[in-house]
Formats: structure tokens, C-alpha cells, sequence
């Protein structure tokens, strides 16, 4: 359950100052599978340098809140739980920006959500443990575990912590993205059942993972990746998976990664690659055939502030862009503008 309403409801602060929240993306995911036991669905997540940023601006004397873009109901309902569990009666005005695109397989749903909690809080003089924001995300929609701020296993559909793992230094992803948008919560549940002898398999894959990261050992970690995109290949044919695994061979990569959900499957490469300019270069030429488009990420490592966008920048797919502006709210709510939820 959410945290039960404070003893003395939150006061707005009188010069409506916004509470700003942040929450990093994912390269899709490290594994993805099911595992033997009731509920076993899970993840690993692979925390990316990309990041949704969240501004909540108290309203006090309005009863409602409302969010920009106007398509992230899922956020609005989020902050509403927030400001309940406060003990707040007013609204605000929610706005969400960042460089995630939707439907990629990038956890930007995950990310908006989770930096909607840490805004609204942040706003009132509060700040949530990751299972407590677990709790607000709990019935919203499956989700991935971005409120950690490390690499964990976990519970996607039930929202709830797996294991930790720990950190890794800094990869590279030199992605290719197949094009369109995959809806999470559809491809969740659709996608079809995982057989008992694949569900031991994603067993071992987790324990040689755990171990992995535990020892830094950056190969082991590259073939567990590349056989949950074999396993996952099962249930979703990606056209570009074999080009993909030629490339990987030719620069030596440490292996695949996929966002099982989403559009995007990269070779990764280790960050510090005195070769990683020349290697992109290689993987980009390589995909042209396959059309799409090529892009190079970096992922959180040890020694990286989580927390927040690096240097007050946001790290795109081409390198940093600038971090979005936090307005001002508007002066009548029905001012803003309207999109419809996709």
C-alpha cells in the first residue's frame, strides 16, 4: 500500500516553487524471462544515461491536477496518489519532459511515473524509499524497477523487487531500432506463456547474471544478454537479430541486448573501448541495409550519479542535448494543451 496520509497535511509553499523529480531509462533490459515459480515473470534492468524529468507546481484553492503532455494520464494519477498519501487537498499542474522516446523498449513510462513521485514529494518537503514508490506504481500499469538505483531483478508485472545486483562499469549500446512502437501493457499481455524448460533456463541465466555483475566478469554478462534475446527471438522475431550478431563478432563485442518489449537491439560494448568511435562507425555501415536507425548510448555505471541528467545535460542518442525547461504554470489550467493518450 501506499504510505498512509501524514499527521500534518503538506502546506504549499507560498511562492508555488516546483518539486522536481528525475528518474533514468533503460536500454531494454539485461534479461527478461519467467521464472519456475508462481508469478515468475521478471527483468533485470540495464539503467541508461537517459532520463524523464518531472516539475509539479502546487496549486493551492484548485482541487485537480493536471499534467503535461496531456496524454500521461497515467502520471496524473500517480501524483494525485501522492498528494493523497501527503494528506493534500489541492492540485498542481504536472509537467514531464526528457529525452525517452515512447514505445522503444526504453522504460519511459517507468521513468515518467517514477519521477512524477519524486516531484510531487519533492515539492511538499518529501521523499519516498523505492519500495514506496513501488506502491503508488503498484495498479497503474507493469513496470520496470528504475526507482533503484543500481542494476536489480525485478517483478515487472507485480512491481515488486527481485534481488539486487549491484553496478557495472559503463557499456556501450550501438543500437539499431526496427522502426514504430511496441505498447507495453499490450505486449505484456499478449505475449504468449513461457514453457517449464525455458523457465529453468532463465533460472541459471539470473544466477550466472548475479554472479557476473558481482565480479565485474563483462563477458559472462554479454552472453547472458545474447541468449535472452535467443530465448526472446522465440516468442518475437526481430529481422535485424542475425545481422546484429554478425556485427557483434566483426568489433569484438561483448555481446546483444534487446528491449524485449520495444523496438531496439544494440551491440554492447565496453564504454572505456579505445576502438568504440571506430567500432559505432562499423555496426552503423553494417545496418544500412536493414533501414532504421542507428543510435550509441552509454549506460549508468559505478562511480555515476544516478540521481540525476550528468552536468545539467540530458544524453541523447547523438550525444547531450539540453535539458528541457521547467515553465512556469499557466494561469488558468484549461489552457493547456490537449493530446489524446496513446
Amino acid at each position: 500500500m501506499p504510505p498512509s496520509p501524514i499527521s500534518s497535511p503538506a502546506a504549499a509553499p507560498a511562492d508555488l516553487e516546483p518539486g522536481l523529480g528525475h528518474a533514468f531509462g533503460t536500454f531494454g533490459e539485461l534479461l527478461q524471462g519467467a521464472l519456475p515459480e508462481l508469478d515468475g515473470d521478471f527483468l533485470v534492468t540495464f539503467p541508461l544515461a537517459r532520463w524523464a524529468t518531472a516539475a509539479f507546481h502546487p496549486w493551492p484553492g484548485r482541487p485537480d491536477v493536471r499534467v503535461a503532455p496531456a496524454h500521461k494520464a497515467k502520471s496524473r494519477r500517480t501524483a494525485e496518489a501522492v498528494l493523497s498519501a501527503l494528506g493534500v487537498t489541492h492540485g498542481g499542474l504536472l509537467e514531464l519532459g526528457g529525452d525517452l522516446p515512447e514505445g522503444k523498449g526504453m522504460a519511459s513510462s517507468s521513468a515518467d511515473l517514477v519521477a512524477t513521485v519524486r516531484a510531487v514529494g519533492a515539492a511538499f518537503g518529501r521523499s519516498f524509499s523505492p519500495a514506496e514508490t513501488e506502491a503508488f506504481l503498484r495498479g497503474v500499469e507493469p513496470a520496470d524497477g528504475v526507482m533503484y538505483d543500481e542494476i536489480v531483478c525485478f517483478h515487472h508485472r507485480g512491481v515488486r523487487l527481485g534481488r539486487r545486483l549491484g553496478t557495472l562499469p559503463p557499456f556501450a549500446v550501438v543500437a539499431h531500432d526496427e522502426g514504430g512502437q511496441v505498447d507495453t501493457v499490450a505486449h505484456n499481455r499478449t505475449a504468449g506463456p513461457i514453457g517449464a524448460a525455458d523457465r529453468h533456463e532463465y533460472a541459471r541465466l539470473l544466477d550466472r547474471l548475479t554472479t557476473a555483475v558481482t565480479e565485474g566478469d563483462l563477458p559472462s554478462v554479454g552472453e547472458v544478454t545474447t541468449r535472452s534475446a535467443e530465448l526472446n527471438g522465440r516468442r518475437r522475431e526481430r529481422p535485424g537479430f542475425d545481422r546484429l550478431r554478425v556485427l557483434c563478432a566483426e568489433v569484438g563485442g561483448l555481446g546483444l541486448v534487446l528491449a524485449h518489449s520495444g523496438t531496439l537491439l544494440g551491440v554492447l560494448l565496453e564504454a572505456g573501448d579505445p576502438e568504440l568511435d571506430a567500432k559505432s562507425a562499423h555496426i552503423r555501415d553494417g545496418c544500412a541495409a536493414l533501414g532504421g536507425e542507428v543510435s550509441v548510448h552509454r549506460s549508468l555505471g559505478a562511480g555515476d550519479d544516478w540521481t540525476r541528467p550528468h552536468r545539467g545535460q540530458l544524453t541523447g542518442p547523438a550525444g547531450p542535448v539540453p535539458r528541457p525547461a521547467v515553465p512556469r504554470p499557466a494561469a488558468e489550467p484549461s489552457a493547456l494543451p490537449h493530446e489524446l493518450e496513446i
